[in-house]
């Protein structure tokens, strides 16, 4: 396998996982997974959250997907490297700059700021109809994701926090 073949599997898996994620998040852990999911949408002083068991299950899919790329497939060991480069920018930005679990950094400006804008707006929803801004690294203006909020708050298809404003 060349060196423009892995870097273009690694760079697709990255951005395939950008939309897996967004329709995991939306369709698995704000619908049947919702029991594992709620408590990260919740206030808790706990260091781990059920909504954790997610990256374990994930985790544990790419593990495999390595054993069977290392003995069968580069193509798949690559992929399953791009999965993981993806899993490493996730943990960053979401669990890291926003929800802060493992650093203490606020951004005042640029993409740093709307990132943790548009996920504060996912988190303005109480339960898990409805809601904004179900992808973790690409981030929508959160002006849009305001106004989609505040359709969905009249139209009944959400209830929405009344403090908002970031």
């Amino acid at each position: 396998m060349s060196w423009w073949q892995i870097v273009l599997i690694v760079l697709a898996s990255v951005a395939g996982m950008e939309l897996f994620a967004w329709w995991a998040h939306k369709y698995v852990m704000h619908g049947w997974g919702w029991a594992w999911h709620r408590d990260h949408h919740e206030p808790h002083d706990k260091t781990l959250e059920k909504n954790d068991l997610f990256a374990v299950v994930f985790g544990t899919i790419v593990f495999v997907m390595f054993a069977i790329g290392y003995y069968m497939s580069d193509a798949l060991w690559w992929t399953a490297f791009g999965i993981t480069v993806y899993g490493v920018i996730y943990s960053v930005v979401h669990d890291g700059l926003v929800h802060q679990r493992y650093f203490r950094w606020v951004p005042r400006r640029g993409y740093a700021k709307r990132l943790v804008q548009a996920h504060k707006l996912h988190h303005a929803t109480v339960g898990k109809e409805g809601g904004v801004s179900f992808g973790f690294v690409f981030a929508r203006n959160p002006l849009r994701l305001k106004e989609e909020l505040r359709c969905q708050r009249e139209t009944g298809q959400a209830v929405v926090r009344e403090r908002t404003d970031l």
